[in-house]
């Protein structure tokens, strides 16, 4: 470990599905039962990135997850795929590929992971290694059948095709996708898989890494998962419930139940590191996401509070002078904070101390634009318990997204020349591909350089790299004429000698405004 925090720098990323400025703070004045402290509030650079999509005025989580991992805008509820593609349509699918920061991490032998608390085949984790003209495609029950012989569903492109097939760690849930609907869920037995093909793409797995003498395992709940020993094993699949995990708060943590995210992200990051080569791993707190859309704000809390900690975890197992952490969302939510005069201390899920100067009544300090939690008349909400819905403007099933720009936070090799300004989300992979010398960025770093433990100076006569200049590699994005900063940055230099390793956590991260 000490040696490859040496000879191979690594770049990670936090992507996170916060969902607002609005909702980066609340977690300052809550106390959901811990403390919030947000340790990636001392990143050294906040960058502001734009949600949309090629199609839509607010993004969507699949389209906008193409985006942030393979650098090209995409269309709603698309997902690996160039806007040249169109929603449903397998044939404008066919030539719309797009390879992704997972792909381009194993192309220089990286080892490479995905750990999501939602299903594995779920929109955004689905960004990274599918190709699919639906976010619903998740098997082959959901593609129409006249699709299904050109176009394969999410599930089977994860554990058949590249890069899926190499991804050394594959953590979440969903396993109603990777088997038929003849077999019964080991944990809710009333429920069944839902493959119309009759495969079992688990036992597939598990047959064909054996046939690759690779040391691989299978694990489907929380004791299994505690004995691999990530000494031993090179591939992990683990899926742990039937569709999305539960919510950190509802979690069973019996040897029967689930890892949490922390766990889950350890262990990955652990198999993954022992590759001298470096590695890329990306985390998702994804049901921080789905409570906002239900406007649960105990329940995004507290999945946020859960998602800390991995990312607290993180930063203590890895060299920040070695490693670039960036937190960010795909997008944002519609959660705002409000309140008039209230006091230092208000509880934050419940009443603001004032009320209303038009029907007196009380509302919630935290609001959602619209969602369920609209009711009319407006009702009171009396306890702020874990079940509560907080009060909506407009009466929705769902809350919908939010479509304002998401912050970024970056710390570690050249976040501080990277990461600042207003972007397209499409810039943040090019930018990552850069430091860590990936795709077309892949012969900036030299191997032989890269493995010395000497530095050796070197004289650096071009501009040093900045935002305006990595976003010339961003398409479907406008090209910004930025003047470059002149002179030679010790940073930029030294990294040009270092190949560096990406290690990504994507999830979705509500508060991160909290004392130091």
């Amino acid at each position: 470990m000490e040696t490859l925090g040496r000879k191979r720098n690594s770049p990670g990323t936090v992507f996170q599905q916060w969902r607002s400025h609005g909702g980066i703070t609340p977690c300052g004045p809550v106390d959901l039962g811990t403390r919030c402290r947000y340790r990636v509030r001392k990143a050294r650079r906040i960058k502001i990135w734009r949600t949309y999509n090629m199609d839509a005025q607010v993004g969507e989580s699949s389209a906008c997850a193409t985006a942030l991992m393979c650098g090209v805008k995409a269309n709603y509820e698309t997902v690996g795929l160039d806007s040249s593609a169109r929603f449903e349509n397998c044939l404008s699918s066919l030539n719309a590929h797009v390879p992704s920061l997972i792909s381009w991490a194993q192309e220089q032998g990286k080892s490479t992971g995905l750990v999501t608390t939602t299903r594995v085949t779920h929109a955004t984790p689905a960004a990274l290694y599918a190709h699919a003209s639906s976010r619903y495609w998740e098997d082959d029950g959901k593609v129409p059948p006249t699709a299904r012989t050109s176009c394969k569903d999410i599930a089977r492109q994860l554990l058949e095709d590249e890069p899926g097939r190499d991804i050394n760690v594959i953590l979440g849930g969903g396993r109603r996708h990777f088997v038929p609907k003849v077999t019964l869920d080991p944990e809710e037995p009333d429920k069944e898989g839902r493959r119309l093909d009759g495969r079992n793409l688990i036992e597939e797995w598990s047959r064909n890494h054996r046939l690759r003498n690779l040391a691989a395992e299978y694990v489907s709940n929380k004791e299994e998962f505690d004995n691999v020993d990530p000494r031993k094993v090179d591939h992990l699949l683990g899926l742990f419930s039937y569709s999305h995990m539960d919510f950190d708060v509802d979690r069973n943590t019996n040897d029967t139940g689930d890892p949490s995210l922390t766990e889950m992200t350890i262990k990955a990051l652990r198999i993954l590191m022992k590759n001298p080569e470096g590695f890329f791993l990306f985390v998702e707190g994804g049901r921080i996401d789905h409570a906002h859309h239900y406007n649960n704000a105990y329940r995004a809390l507290d999945e946020t509070l859960a998602l800390e900690e991995a990312v607290k975890a993180v930063m203590d197992e890895v060299d920040l002078t070695e490693t670039l952490l960036v937190v960010t969302a795909d997008h944002s939510h519609v959660l705002t904070l409000g309140g008039l005069a209230t006091h230092r201390g208000n509880p934050i899920l419940g009443s603001d101390s004032k009320v209303s100067d038009v029907d007196g009544k009380p509302y919630t300090t935290l609001l959602y634009s619209n969602g369920p939690g609209h009711t009319e008349p407006r009702s009171v909400l009396r306890e702020a318990g874990k079940d509560s819905i907080q009060t909506a403007g407009v009466p929705r099933a769902w809350a919908t997204h939010g479509g304002e720009d998401v912050p970024v936070f970056a710390i570690g090799p050249l976040a501080m020349t990277l990461f600042s300004g207003s972007v397209d989300q499409s810039y943040i992979p090019h930018a990552i591909s850069y430091v860590a010398c990936l795709a077309h960025h892949a012969s900036r770093c030299s191997r032989e350089s890269a493995m010395n433990d000497t530095i050796t100076p070197i004289s650096c006569p071009s501009a040093e790299p900045n935002s305006a200049a990595i976003s010339s590699d961003v398409m479907n994005d406008q090209a910004r004429n930025t003047p470059t900063k002149s002179g030679c940055n010790p940073l930029s230099t030294w990294v040009n000698q270092s190949a560096i390793i990406p290690l990504l956590i994507f999830g979705l991260l509500l508060d991160i405004l909290v004392k130091s």
